[in-house]
């Protein structure tokens, strides 16, 4: 199946018979020098490991003797010369630069080899800088663009064109010569990597993947820490809510989703506790768990591990083998719970500005080793044992608070309740304890006494490049509504006790995510106090959160959710006519 596309009015060049009868005899001549390679790379192998363990033999033998060690044998300089000539052999091989570029300047180039180089530096058009330096040589270099003519009206995203190398390239990952993952550091450049795995997935499955955009994206700023394998990137469009007056500041609020009404709605939220006077926030709690598990013979041992770590004479010693992993890591509580011969040891500690998870890990490996010195007999099962909890619904997260704990209210006035958000105080009031307390109850909720707290972490963490997954416990929320000021006023608050956020590190440092950041003033890390970004993101979601569900409970109320997302969540184009 031929998965190159091209436009009506694209010119593509084919290569002459010449070259392609060319490469054909290079993958040949390659192919046959693979199994000499082999063969030598074992016989130096082999060299080093023989020749060094008889130098220590001889070595140690004089040392038993009293024989100065100056003094060599024939045979101890012949091995002496054998153990130089391997280790530069080897370290050559393995690309080590100092000792790589002597010998390539001395080799001798052959009229081929010339030749190859010259065609490569005239077809090599892509820009210095790219993401990895060791290209493979043996790969066909980036073809030159592609130009196309341009009329009034150009399509709204072009087809992507494998050129002729580019497709030999695809051929080698369909048929598992080159490994799919391999791709940008066999290439060195990592745009042209997304392109040709994702022409390799055309041709393995079948299926186009025209609507999923590839160019326009940096694909360095993602490898090796945000996402493996890229084939293109998901648009998602971000909307804007706000102000949000929150704490005396004003915030306009980034929200990344697909579901209508869900911005206007939050919007409308914020308009409401803007002209009440804006709403106020409270961090209660700031730390990052992480629970490994581990395994004793018994139970006894188990708990004798147990009664060491709630003895507060030994916290101290814990602590200082747990921060060493990090000048922002600091221990703040250890919470061990048994099950049988089982210990499951909850460490809770602040991270900076990050959220923290490698941090806190890092630092109860460091305690584990410590603790391995006074119970050797612990065997570590696990560095995580859902004790924690991390990414699932958890009552421990909901009971004990995970990440930042935040409390935010507000006092909507009467009159806004009626003019902005179109019902009454004591609709709000008996909607929500029938529905958010009530009925979460009959449900067996587990943190979800609200209306729709999912919905604005979800739009706002993907904004924003926090870690989505982590939406589960970080939506935990009780919304609590009551009648004041003589029963004129709504007091309406949002109780959050596991919102996991950072400004630093993950998908926060993309360009998109990073802008949405700033946006809000809470890019990279406080340099005045570490850890004040994250926690100020932190009190921005349950402000938000308290804008949302203000105004998704009064359309409830005044009967208006389904006409609103029947104008606002439903398209009314031709969508034949608009993929057309």
């Amino acid at each position: 199946m031929d998965v190159r596309r091209r436009s009506a009015n694209a010119v593509v060049r084919s290569p002459p018979a010449g070259e392609s009868l060319k490469t054909k005899n290079n993958l040949k001549q390659d192919s046959q020098g693979q199994g000499v390679l082999y063969l030598t790379n074992a016989i130096f192998f082999t060299l080093f490991f023989s020749v060094a363990y008889f130098l220590l033999h001889r070595w140690r033998e004089k040392i038993r003797t009293s024989t100065p060690l100056h003094v060599v044998t024939l045979s101890e300089m012949i091995a002496i010369v054998s153990l130089i000539a391997s280790v530069i052999y080897l370290m050559s091989f393995f690309g080590i630069g100092f000792i790589l570029h002597p010998f390539a300047a001395s080799r001798p180039v052959s009229d081929d080899e010339e030749e190859d180089v010259t065609d490569i530096a005239k077809d090599d058009t892509r820009l210095p800088g790219s993401c990895l330096v060791g290209c493979s040589p043996k790969l066909p270099p980036s073809p030159p663009p592609k130009i196309a003519d341009v009329k009034s009206s150009p399509p709204a995203r072009p087809a992507v064109i494998l050129s002729a190398d580019d497709d030999e390239v695809v051929q080698a990952v369909v048929s598992g010569s080159i490994p799919s993952y391999s791709l940008e550091s066999k290439l060195g450049d990592c745009r042209r990597a997304a392109v040709i795995r994702r022409g390799a997935v055309e041709r393995i499955t079948g299926k186009s993947l025209d609507g999923l955009p590839v160019e326009g994206f940096d694909y360095e700023s993602i490898l090796g820490q945000c996402c493996e394998m890229p084939i293109g990137f998901v648009q998602i469009p971000v909307g804007v809510a706000g102000p949000l007056l929150l704490d005396g500041k004003e915030y306009t609020v980034p929200m990344a989703t697909t579901e209508g009404c869900l911005v206007a709605s939050t919007n409308r939220g914020c308009k409401a506790i803007y002209v009440s006077g804006g709403a106020s926030s409270m961090l209660l709690r700031d730390g990052m768990t992480r629970a490994p598990v581990v395994r004793f013979n018994s139970a006894k041992r188990a708990s004798q591990l147990k009664l060491y770590l709630e003895d507060p004479l030994n916290f101290e010693s814990l602590t200082l083998a747990f921060n060493k992993s990090s000048r922002f890591a600091r221990l703040q509580s250890i919470k061990p719970a048994m099950a049988g011969k089982n210990l499951y040891i909850r460490f809770c500690c602040s991270t900076g500005d990050a959220m923290g998870m490698n941090m806190v890990s890092k630092g109860v490996q460091n305690v584990l080793t410590f603790l391995q010195d006074d119970f050797p007999d612990m065997d570590v099962i696990g560095i995580s044992g859902n004790f924690c909890s991390d990414k699932k619904a958890a009552a421990v997260n909901w009971i004990e608070g995970r990440g930042k704990s935040v409390v935010c209210e507000a006092i909507i006035k009467e009159e806004v309740v009626k003019k902005v958000l179109k019902t009454s105080v004591e609709a709000l009031v008996e909607l929500n304890m029938l529905k958010n307390l009530t009925g979460s109850a009959i449900a067996g909720a587990l943190g979800g006494f609200n209306a729709h707290a999912s919905n604005i972490v979800s739009a706002i963490y993907l904004a924003t490049g926090q870690d989505p997954a982590q939406n589960v416990e970080s939506s935990h929320c009780i919304t609590m509504m009551e009648a004041v000021n003589d029963g004129k006023d709504l007091h309406i608050s949002v109780t959050m006790p596991s919102i996991e956020v950072g400004t630093v590190g993950g998908g926060t440092q993309l360009a998109s995510q990073s802008a949405c950041l700033n946006l809000l003033g809470v890019k990279g890390a406080s340099k005045e106090s570490p850890g004040a970004n994250s926690r100020q993101l932190a009190t921005i979601v349950a402000g938000s959160v308290l804008a949302g569900e203000l105004s998704l409970m009064s359309a409830i109320a005044a009967g208006q959710l389904v006409k609103s997302h029947m104008k606002y969540n439903r398209s009314s184009k031709d969508v034949t006519k608009v993929a057309s």
